[in-house]
């Protein structure tokens, strides 16, 4: 099935300076199907869920960050560390297709600090680690700050090259920029890299908590077929205020 044609499966060019730069590794993305309303209360002003099929998605999606910084040049030890972040999918009537974050573990913390205050993205520091032997991957997480305790652990075997990536699976992943908001105004983040590789993976466990403090109840299982990817290099151009 085509996408629909205001879908962008490849980045639009950005406008204006590179702002930041950054690595996005070993990647597993995990999601569930949910209600539009469920979500809508949790959108940004101006923003609403954005809908495939009348469906909804939050995801769960554990992977490294490496070498960010500003402008594009890495910040030592600071730019390097793991990283999960909960999401939801949002669209704004410019017809831009971004994500909403509900959180964002990291295990750096002035990184949590900078971006939580800086930028009003609801970055939160935990205890991290990421291992991978041969194709399996694992990743674990436990909160330090705030509500401290949360975790998360999710163990995946990457699977094959997915050669066409299907509607679903661009509509998940295709996302040019994050939705936020920043002093009370909406803001659109745009970002920019090339087109995803992604792999399937088979779920071997998970064991969250992440999710379910958002206050969104999904199953213990995904009902969505879990995907991997060795990752992108992206850059994100200057935030954009929303025209409403």
């Amino acid at each position: 099935m085509a996408l629909p044609v205001t879908f962008q499966v490849a980045a639009p060019p950005l406008k204006g300076p590179v702002v930041f730069g950054q690595q996005w590794r070993d990647l597993t993305f995990i999601h569930w199907s949910i209600d539009p309303a469920l979500v809508e209360p949790m959108m940004p002003r101006g923003v609403r869920p954005d809908v495939l099929d009348g469906k909804t998605y939050v995801g769960l999606i554990p992977f490294h960050m490496r070498k960010a910084g500003l402008a594009d040049h890495p910040t030592p030890y600071l730019g390097d560390f793991a990283e999960t972040n909960v999401r939801l999918y949002s669209v704004d009537d410019e017809g831009r297709h971004g994500v909403v974050f509900l959180s964002l573990e990291s295990a750096r913390l002035v990184t949590t600090l900078s971006a939580r205050y800086g930028y009003r993205i609801p970055y939160t520091w935990a205890q991290m680690r990421i291992g991978r032997r041969g194709t399996r991957m694992r990743y674990v997480s436990k909160r330090r700050w705030p509500r401290r305790g949360l975790r998360c652990a999710v163990t995946v075997d990457i699977g094959p090259r997915i050669a066409e990536p299907t509607e679903l699976e661009h509509f998940l992943t295709a996302r040019w920029g994050l939705h936020a908001t920043l002093a009370g105004r909406t803001v659109w983040h745009p970002n920019w890299h090339t087109p995803w590789q992604l792999n399937r993976a088979t779920l071997v466990d998970l064991a969250d908590d992440l999710v379910a403090d958002t206050g969104l109840n999904v199953d213990p299982e995904p009902d969505v077929p879990v995907l991997w990817s060795g990752g992108v290099h992206t850059v994100f151009g200057p935030p954009q205020l929303l025209s409403r």
